[in-house]
């Protein structure tokens, strides 16, 4: 066994190696994925292929990666919320069980925003002009159960105001539709498509569901839900996974290059720059993570009654 292991060690990876991202492009995950490729060659000696496979709250994509053959040419990037998946109705595959946690990447913010020429200019107003107006105001995020969706019914239910969620694809879809006046608010997951649109005052942010501020540049003063009275504040990730079984070769040889790839001053500094914090976990810090923020958030959905909403909105 141990001769085969260390064959394994010495041939793998033979061939490029398959990246699903469970979004559309250009979203944050998809910009993770396109650094990863970009330094794939040099730390793993292979390169690494970007496929998109949106759709699902991360469910298609994330039944991609669980149903591949575990043999270390399928890996993908996924975000915390995928694991809470099952809680919502039946999903193909158990995520919390059924994907390897490799490494920890990113700590995403999740900011609330709105068109520049609504009237509200912070959350105060806002909560104000909905309560006001039950049901009015329509939220866009990234799918159902989705970090994004989650961030945005926790809000709701804190402000003790009624606003409609509206689902898509991808942060990217969410933008265009805010921008296209079919939704009056944003959860977004990343600031960087939004600075352009900061910068000419198409939109504006109202605050950002995190315990401190952001410090990217052009973001500094967006104060956090917390200090405009909404107690929410959570640490979302996005992590790259395997399918269970893959052999302990190839899950080391991988885990190897992606600790490099992911500590790279270059992709560091590529997700300062779109507004994310680089918090790279190897598989073991990573594995205990994912199960206890798996249990954290298992308990918040059920007790804040967002599992059964999910689940009844599924039908």
């Amino acid at each position: 066994m141990g001769a085969k292991e260390s064959v394994a060690e010495v041939k793998y990876p033979t061939k490029p190696i398959t990246l699903i991202v469970p979004f559309t492009a250009g979203g944050t995950t998809d910009m993770e994925a396109r650094m990863l490729e970009k330094l794939a060659q040099k730390h793993l000696g292979q390169p690494l292929v970007v496929l998109n496979k949106p759709g699902g709250a991360a469910t298609i994509g994330a039944n991609e990666i669980a149903g591949a053959s575990p043999d270390g040419y399928t890996i993908g990037i996924v975000p915390m919320s995928v694991m809470l998946q099952p809680l919502y109705g039946q999903t193909r595959y158990h995520y919390p069980t059924a994907l390897e946690p490799l490494a920890k990447v990113v700590s995403t913010p999740m900011l609330i925003c709105t068109l520049g020429k609504q009237p509200w200019q912070n959350i105060g107003e806002l909560v104000e002009y909905a309560k006001k107006n039950p049901g009015e105001i329509k939220f866009g995020h990234s799918g159902l159960g989705t970090a994004s969706h989650i961030i945005g019914e926790i809000f709701a239910r804190e402000a003790g105001i009624e606003i409609v969620q509206v689902p898509f694809k991808g942060d990217s879809e969410v933008l265009a539709a805010l921008l296209g006046g079919h939704i009056q608010l944003m959860v977004a997951a990343t600031p960087s498509p939004l600075k352009d649109h900061i910068k000419n005052e198409t939109i504006r942010l109202l605050g950002v569901a995190r315990e401190k501020r952001l410090t990217l540049s052009g973001f500094e003063n967006v104060p956090t839900l917390q200090e405009q009275g909404i107690n929410v504040a959570f640490g979302f990730w996005d992590g790259v996974v395997a399918p269970k079984g893959i052999p302990e070769a190839e899950k080391k040889k991988l885990a190897a290059g992606l600790k490099e790839m992911i500590n790279n001053p270059e992709f560091k500094k590529s997700m300062e720059d779109v507004g994310m914090s680089v918090e790279y976990l190897g598989p073991d810090e990573f594995s205990d993570q994912w199960i206890k923020d798996n249990a954290k958030l298992t308990k918040i959905v059920k007790e804040i009654g967002i599992a059964d909403l999910i689940a009844a909105q599924k039908k």
